[in-house]
C-alpha cells in the first residue's frame, strides 16, 4: 500500500472522530442519524457483519472512500473474513461497472491497512 492511501485512511479516521465528537454535542439532526445507524446495523433477520458486507458494496458503488473505510473496519470487527469482505467489494464492482474497479482499489489498501495492525 502506498503512503498516500495510508495518510489518508488515517486522516478519515481522524477526521470522521472529530466530526463525530463535534456534532454529537451540537446537532440534534445528527444525533437522529446516529440513532438510526444505530438501528440499522443491530442484529435482525440479517446480522450486523451481514449489513456492513451490504454496506461495504454500497461504498464501492458510490465511491465514498469515508464508508469504505468506516464499514471494512466494522466488518472486521464483527468478524468478517478478508474473504468475505473482497466478495462484497465484487458484488458492488459488478453494480457499478468500470468506475467500480476505481473503487476498489481503495478499498484494498483499506483491507491492507487494517489487517497488518490485526
Amino acid at each position: 500500500m502506498d503512503n498516500l492511501d495510508r495518510d489518508r485512511i488515517e486522516q478519515l479516521f481522524k477526521t470522521r472522530k472529530k466530526a463525530h465528537s463535534y456534532y454529537m454535542k451540537k446537532s440534534k439532526v445528527y444525533q437522529s442519524f446516529v440513532n438510526m445507524e444505530q438501528a440499522t446495523y443491530k442484529d435482525g433477520a440479517l446480522s450486523k457483519k451481514q449489513k456492513e458486507l451490504i454496506a461495504i458494496g454500497i461504498s464501492v458503488v458510490i465511491d465514498c472512500k469515508s464508508c469504505m473505510e468506516w464499514h471494512i473496519k466494522q466488518a472486521l470487527d464483527d468478524g468478517a473474513t478478508e474473504e468475505e469482505i473482497i466478495e462484497s467489494i465484487e458484488v458492488g464492482m459488478e453494480m457499478s461497472g468500470g468506475p467500480g474497479t476505481a473503487s476498489a482499489r481503495f478499498a484494498m489498501n483499506v483491507i491492507e491497512y487494517y489487517m497488518e495492525s490485526k
